[in-house]
């Protein structure tokens, strides 16, 4: 009877853990790593924010810089964006682990392209919306990696980094 009671005391214990998102309400996480885009190798830092147990709303800043060779000539460009997200996590509608952290959702931003004066495309800067998708391991309570993948925006196709609880 004693193993019993404490079988079930564990697997209670358990299941309460594991139903947790890894970002709680009121909580903050610091993310940082680098993409994949067509246009360089954009490097991004970010802040998400626990609103409900489920869902993050979040701000990047990202910056990148490539060379275009056009007939003979070499221009160099840069972009910064600055944006916005939110993210819905899948954590407790699947019953996922609390060290894995799946999740969706949607951004918004503002980029500015900076490019020579003599260059003779075009590249305008501008307002952003696209979606995400992406996942996080966590190999402690406060430190993991990020896997994310996007479009409809000049952002990033994808991102790979760090992510760390405050």
């Amino acid at each position: 009877m004693k193993k019993q009671v404490l079988t079930f005391g564990f697997l209670f214990i358990a299941s309460i853990i594991f139903a947790q998102c890894p970002i709680q309400r009121g909580q903050a996480q610091f993310n940082a790593g680098v993409g994949l885009s067509s246009w360089g190798i954009p490097v991004y830092l970010g802040l998400d924010y626990g609103v409900h147990k489920d869902i993050t709303v979040g701000g990047e800043l990202s910056f990148r810089s490539y060379k275009d060779n056009i007939k003979k000539n070499k221009y160099k460009h840069s972009i910064i964006g600055i944006s916005g997200n939110g993210n819905y996590h899948f954590n407790t509608l699947l019953n996922i682990p609390t060290n894995w952290d799946f999740y969706a959702g949607l951004n918004i931003g503002f980029y500015n392209w900076s490019s020579p004066d003599n260059y003779p495309g075009s590249h305008a800067s501008g307002l952003g919306l696209g979606s995400q998708i992406g996942g996080r391991f966590y190999f402690s309570e406060k430190f993991g990696i990020n896997l994310e993948f996007g479009g409809g925006n000049t952002f990033s196709e994808g991102k790979f980094g760090i992510s760390i609880k405050l």
